[in-house]
């Protein structure tokens, strides 16, 4: 396998047909432009918890880097996974360059156990009517994030659905990645 291959990203934007490939059932997940913790609350009539995997400073993957135009070095990363009933079905990994949490931003990303989309939304709501890029992924085991899902949600199975999508708070970027994990569809089966 060259280098070239390997850097080569699982990303692709929401219009390029990739959508098409996706089950059915992850389809309507992936092209919302939404909350994903609003939609999923909505449809399965009750608070989320936020469990906080890890939100510390660090420099970003590759394909992090590429994405930001290899301007940006130093970030905060923010883990958690949103539980229903202490089950996962969908874990977040935020990515915050360190100057999109600085200044007025600082306070409002004291976030804690609360989902960081309810910061998003309602910021973003007042200030910017244009939709956020967006991008979508088919993650395999090769996948650094698939990894990380793994660790958390054993015997994971193989393909992941992701999305990904460029916030801005306050001007300042924000990249969001939610991993979309097998429980969130048995969770929302209407009971037999």
């Amino acid at each position: 396998m060259s280098h070239r291959h390997r850097l080569r990203s699982a990303w692709n934007r929401v219009g390029s047909g990739e959508i098409h490939r996706a089950p059915r059932q992850w389809q309507p997940w992936l092209l919302d432009t939404g909350s994903l913790t609003q939609k999923i609350e909505k449809a399965i009539g009750h608070k989320l918890q936020v469990q906080v995997l890890r939100d510390c400073p660090q420099t970003l993957n590759s394909d992090e880097s590429r994405y930001f135009h290899f301007r940006i070095r130093r970030c905060r990363v923010r883990e958690v996974l949103l539980c229903a009933n202490h089950t996962p079905l969908v874990m977040a990994h935020s990515v915050i360059p360190t100057l999109s949490s600085s200044g007025s931003n600082h306070s409002i990303l004291r976030l804690g156990t609360k989902p960081l989309g309810a910061v998003l939304f309602a910021k973003t709501r007042m200030h910017s009517k244009a939709k956020p890029p967006r991008d979508i992924a088919r993650l395999d085991r090769s996948s650094s994030l698939w990894k990380k899902c793994s660790k958390q949600y054993p015997g994971l199975s193989t393909p992941l659905w992701a999305r990904r999508t460029l916030y801005r708070l306050r001007g300042h970027p924000i990249l969001v990645n939610e991993i979309f994990l097998p429980a969130l569809l048995d969770f929302l089966k209407p009971e037999r």
